[in-house]
C-alpha cells in the first residue's frame, strides 16, 4: 500500500473513532426522547440497509453457506439483538461517560475470549493487559474494594460489552470464508428484525411513539444509522482488510476519550478524577492485551540486536 493510501485509511478510521465516540452521547440523547428498543430496532435496520446498498453497488453480495449462516447468525445475536438492546436500556439509567469507559473493554474482553474459544496464546503481555484492564473497570465504577457494587445501567453496559466480544469469536469464523461488509450487512438487516419483534412484546407503543419527537432527534437518528452505525462498520471492516486487524483495533483506543469528551461538552455530564484513572488503566491494558506494546517491544529489540 502506497504512503498516501496508507495515510487516508488512518484519517478514515481515526474519523470512525470519533463518530464512535459521538454516537454514545447521541444514542443517550436518543433514549431520553424516544423508547430505546424501538429506536434501536429502526436505527440497526437503517445501518443494515445502508450497508446492503453499499455492497450491492459494489456487486460483493454471494449467497452464504450453512456454516456461514450460522456463525453469521449467531453474530447477530450476540452482536446486534443482545448488545445494542443492553446499551440502549443501559444508556437510560447511566452517563454516556461511563457508558464509553465500560464499552472501551471490548478489546480487551475479546482477546480473553480468542484464548478460551480460540485457542489463541495467552502471553504475560496479554496476562498484565487483562488485569489492567479490569482495574480501570474498578477505578470508573468507583467504589471501595471491600463494597463494589455495580448499578442496574453499569450491569447492562457491561452485559452489552462482553456480548460484543463475544459475537467477534463468531464473527472472526464466519469471515474466514465470507467478505466483512456482507457478514455486517446480514448482521444488522436480521437482527433489526429480533429487536422489532422484542419491542413489539416490551414496549407495545413504542412504534407510535417514535413519532412524538423533536426534528433534530431524527437528524441525530439518522446520523446515528447511516453514518456512525452503517457507514462507520463498512469503513472499519475495510480498513482491517487493508492495514490488519492488529493495527486497525489500536484505534478503538479512541473512542472512551471521544466519548468522554463529548459527554462533557453535550451532556454537561462531570468527569471525575477515579474516571479518568480509570481511562488511563483501560487504554494501557488495551495496548498490553492486544499485543501491541509486546510487537513494539519485539521490533525494537530486533532493531538493536541488528545493529550489534
Amino acid at each position: 500500500m502506497n504512503q498516501k493510501r496508507l495515510l487516508l485509511t488512518y484519517g478514515l478510521v481515526f474519523f470512525i473513532m470519533v463518530l464512535w465516540g459521538l454516537n454514545v452521547v447521541i444514542i443517550k440523547v436518543l433514549v431520553e426522547d424516544l423508547p430505546p428498543q424501538t429506536m434501536t430496532a429502526f436505527r440497526i435496520m437503517i445501518a443494515g440497509i445502508t450497508a446492503l446498498s453499499i455492497i450491492i453497488i459494489r456487486k460483493s453480495f454471494r449467497r452464504l453457506s450453512k456454516r456461514e449462516w450460522l456463525y453469521t447468525l449467531l453474530g447477530m445475536v450476540f452482536g446486534v439483538i443482545l448488545h445494542h438492546l443492553f446499551m440502549a436500556v443501559g444508556l437510560t439509567m447511566i452517563d454516556a461517560s461511563n457508558a464509553s469507559l465500560i464499552l472501551a473493554l471490548v478489546p480487551l474482553t475479546t482477546v480473553l475470549l480468542s484464548v478460551i474459544f480460540l485457542g489463541e496464546q495467552l502471553t504475560r503481555w496479554r496476562l498484565i493487559g487483562i488485569i489492567l484492564g479490569l482495574t480501570g473497570v474498578f477505578f470508573i465504577q468507583g467504589s471501595s474494594f471491600g463494597a463494589m457494587q455495580f448499578s442496574r445501567g453499569e450491569l447492562y453496559l457491561f452485559i452489552a460489552m462482553l456480548v460484543q466480544a463475544i459475537s467477534f469469536i463468531f464473527v472472526k469464523k464466519a469471515t474466514a470464508t465470507l467478505d466483512s461488509k456482507q457478514v455486517t450487512t446480514v448482521m444488522f438487516l436480521a437482527g433489526s428484525i429480533g429487536l422489532l419483534v422484542i419491542s413489539f412484546i416490551t414496549e407495545p407503543g413504542g412504534v407510535e411513539a417514535m413519532t412524538s419527537a423533536p426534528l433534530f432527534i431524527y437528524f441525530l437518528f439518522i446520523v446515528s444509522g447511516i453514518v456512525a452505525t452503517g457507514v462507520g462498520y463498512i469503513v472499519f471492516n475495510e480498513a482491517i482488510k487493508q492495514i490488519g486487524a492488529g493495527q486497525t483495533v489500536i484505534f478503538n483506543n479512541f473512542v472512551p476519550f471521544f466519548g468522554l469528551t463529548f459527554s462533557a461538552l453535550f451532556l454537561n455530564e462531570k468527569i471525575t478524577a477515579s474516571q479518568l484513572i480509570g481511562f488511563v488503566f483501560i487504554v494501557t491494558g488495551i495496548l498490553f492485551g492486544t499485543s501491541y506494546i509486546e510487537r513494539q517491544w519485539e521490533k525494537k529489540h530486533k532493531q538493536i540486536i541488528n545493529k550489534l
